[in-house]
């Protein structure tokens, strides 16, 4: 799985002009499943996700994890993170899951936060999505998980 984190003090998702999801103070979690993974790669991104510390303190500095700093998770599923830009000028999603493997993916990683006490919106698998945020800081990170292990 690759994900792009990007700290947030505010974020939402616009299907159709409706909101389906939004968070103020939080984690955007952009994720893409690729083939081969499965619910350990799932486990250690959720495990990654939760212990992060990318808040800062009283000193400014990022010392907080998203639950000492009262954040919570919108999570958008996009597979074009598993693109590859290597050859030619048109990207190529071999890599990415099919939707029948990557939904279920993307749902479990969204209970999974769920489930550690976090309060986790989504967007609309497979849909046409508008991304609204605010990125504060700006904080960005890119993760990779390979084999349960983040890379």
């Amino acid at each position: 799985m690759r994900a792009v984190l990007q700290r947030v003090s505010r974020a939402s998702v616009v299907v159709a002009d409706e909101v389906v999801g939004s968070v103020d103070r939080g984690i955007l979690v952009l994720v893409a499943a690729e083939d081969g993974d499965g619910p350990a790669d799932v486990a250690a991104l959720a495990d990654k996700l939760t212990g992060l510390r990318l808040f800062q303190d009283q000193a400014g500095k990022m010392n907080l994890d998203i639950r000492a700093a009262g954040g919570d998770f919108l999570v958008v599923s996009q597979f074009t993170l598993a693109a590859s830009l290597r050859k030619g000028r048109r990207p190529s999603f071999n890599a990415a899951a099919r939707p029948e493997v990557a939904e279920p993916l993307v749902q479990e990683l969204m209970s999974d936060l769920a489930d550690r006490g976090h309060r986790v919106e989504g967007g609309i698998f497979g849909a046409h999505m508008n991304v609204h945020l605010v990125n504060d800081g700006p904080v960005t990170f890119v993760i990779d998980v390979r084999d349960g292990k983040v890379l």
